[in-house]
């Protein structure tokens, strides 16, 4: 299997968002429909899980993996988290969705057959820092999930994943947004893809007593948690600096009607309705940016 990319000069970075990312899998779609394939791909929690469908060129999963798959008994709601399993069953999500005749088939052959350089952030429990994992540190498609897992483990609402030794959590515990390790990579052009409408800026998180009280053994993770809300701001800050530049591309839902923890069907549906529809209107400007006008 031989693919080849046509956008070489230019990050494509994912924002994370939980179940938001209903709405920007029809961003995803637009790019893949209209063959708008980059180089070099990064995400961040549910960010990593449309870079990975990106990636493998998967229209349909990428659909699936934020509408189709609430369908699934097994998908969780507030019983599973009252038994302990999480609001969002982790383990099923992710590592029992992708072979060929389960609920979200993943393509492995064609994501690691795909040239593009893929970078997928995940936030180390114990040291709290940030790790990029890379194709070299997948093998099989049992290392991919558990990679899109350890990114997207939400605190409190999902459990830890423990992956090669290491404690992950949600990747959203940093920025939220992989701009710093394109920049590291020495990209200089970015098309960034975010889950909330342009201008939004987070807030400090509420309850922070019950925060510390919770993670009192992990001190750097609860520094982490509380000040994420100025890291992502400030992030935000830097893309709207090299948006007025012309360095980047800043794709904002015009309107974002689910939550990061919505599990109704139709809801969801219509997020990803929206997202295709705005996505189509806006190709132009895409591919403007890009260099295809």
């Amino acid at each position: 299997m031989v693919l080849a990319n046509n956008i070489t000069d230019t990050a494509l970075i994912f924002e994370g968002g939980g179940m938001r990312a209903s709405y920007t899998s029809g961003f995803l779609n637009t790019l893949l429909e209209n063959g708008l394939y980059f180089d070099y791909v990064a995400g961040i929690s549910a960010g990593a899980s449309n870079t990975v469908n990106y990636v493998s060129r998967d229209p349909e999963r990428a659909k699936k993996s934020f509408v189709d798959i609430v369908l699934e008994p097994e998908f969780g709601g507030w019983l599973s988290f009252l038994k302990g399993e999480g609001y969002f069953r982790a383990h099923y999500i992710y590592e029992e969705t992708h072979s060929p005749d389960a609920a979200l088939p993943l393509n492995f052959d064609t994501f690691m057959a795909n040239p593009a350089r893929v970078r997928i952030g995940a936030f180390e429990m114990d040291s709290s820092r940030m790790r990029y994992f890379t194709k070299d540190d997948i093998n099989t498609v049992q290392d991919l999930v558990k990679i899109v897992r350890s990114s997207s483990t939400l605190p409190f609402f999902m459990l830890p994943t423990e992956f090669q030794g290491k404690i992950y959590l949600d990747g959203g515990l940093h920025s939220g947004i992989a701009l710093d390790i394109a920049k590291k990579d020495g990209l200089k052009k970015f098309f960034v893809v975010l889950s909330r409408p342009r201008g939004f800026r987070k807030v400090p998180l509420k309850m922070p007593g019950l925060i510390k009280a919770y993670f009192r053994q992990y001190p750097h993770l609860v520094d982490a948690m509380l000040s994420c809300h100025e890291k992502y701001n400030q992030t935000l800050d830097e893309l709207d600096e090299l948006e007025n530049e012309g360095r980047a591309f800043l794709v904002c839902p015009e309107t974002m009607p689910v939550k990061n923890m919505e599990t109704n069907y139709h809801k969801l549906l219509k997020s990803y309705q929206l997202g295709y529809a705005q996505g189509q209107r806006d190709l132009p400007q895409w591919e403007e940016f890009l260099g295809f006008k």
